[in-house]
């Protein structure tokens, strides 16, 4: 998430009411998650596996727990919680808006576009020209649609992200700014949930179908002319290649990529990345002509004990 304007470390550290190491003008021009920093970004960091990750990413200002040894060039928010303190900063930047109406009059819809009875429509949504978007659908404040899209009932783009950080007390969520952006010639079926990203977007690539009753995860890219079947969950942080093919009730694990062009069978579950232009199947997702070898081998286990025992 870019801020507006720019501003200084010491109005930062200002609004969280913490210390900082730095120059007090030292530039802020945003706040992002690590994998999608840029200089002038803020990151927060609040474990000591991930300091390292933080301290030398392209973040330029590093929201920590811990006193360390600044990196040149960049400069530290020191807080006792930084996922806190990330909160606090999203809330001030990009504050939950409530709506007065189904359609926000803040909303831009195309020519030739269809937007069925029931439907709700959030502040600054983009839609483009010659869309049809069905009864009972939910479109979050900031989503982008492009044109040519078509959206089935039921279907919600730019919930909050499935992110937690636990407490004593209980789960406490880490609040999402992002966007979902939906690029031309996408079709959408019904009962589809695509999360916002927590501070970037969350990318349905041009000329990618998804079925109905998927899960698209927050700051997940799937790439252009996809192929995903019903009931399949993906999680957040995924990238989806090119022309990639995933078949129904295909669960993957948040980080990986899945390579251009690669086919998912059915009822798969993908834990690491996958190569592109290959088949996988099972759990978890293998090249599918190795597995299907292993299970013909499987099979002949009988049939070798039983040869086995005639020769005792």
């Amino acid at each position: 998430m870019k801020f507006t304007k720019r501003y200084t470390l010491k109005e930062i550290a200002k609004l969280i009411d913490c210390e900082f190491i730095g120059e007090s003008n030292f530039p802020v021009m945003g706040m992002n998650e690590i994998h999608v920093v840029n200089a002038g970004d803020i990151v927060f960091v609040d474990h000591p596996k991930y300091y390292d990750k933080a301290l030398n990413s392209k973040a330029t200002i590093i929201l920590i727990n811990k006193k360390v040894e600044c990196p040149k060039g960049k400069a530290l928010l020191i807080s006792d919680d930084p996922f806190r303190d990330f909160n606090k900063l999203t809330n001030h930047f990009k504050p939950f808006q409530p709506s007065e109406a189904s359609i926000a009059s803040s909303a831009v819809i195309g020519k030739n576009t269809i937007i069925q009875p029931n439907c709700f429509i959030g502040h600054h949504v983009v839609i483009g020209n010659d869309c049809v978007i069905h009864s009972n659908v939910s479109i979050y404040d900031d989503t982008v649609i492009g044109n040519h899209v078509t959206i089935h009932a039921g279907t919600v783009l730019g919930a909050n992200a499935f992110y937690y950080k636990k407490r004593s007390e209980g789960y406490d969520r880490l609040k999402s700014a992002g966007r979902v952006v939906i690029e031309d010639y996408v079709d959408l079926g019904a009962l589809c949930t695509i999360d916002r990203g927590v501070t970037a977007d969350t990318i349905i690539g041009k000329g990618s179908k998804l079925d109905n009753q998927i899960q698209i995860g927050h700051d997940t890219i799937v790439g252009k002319k996809c192929l995903i079947a019903s009931q399949t969950g993906i999680a957040g942080c995924v990238v989806i290649e090119d022309e990639v093919t995933i078949w129904g009730q295909v669960g993957c694990t948040s980080g990986i990529t899945i390579g251009e062009k690669a086919i998912v069978h059915a009822q798969s579950g993908i834990s690491k990345s996958l190569e592109g232009h290959k088949t996988y199947w099972g759990t978890p997702a293998q090249e599918a002509r190795t597995v299907m070898k292993e299970m013909a081998s499987i099979k002949k286990i009988p049939e070798i004990l039983s040869e086995l025992k005639k020769i005792k």
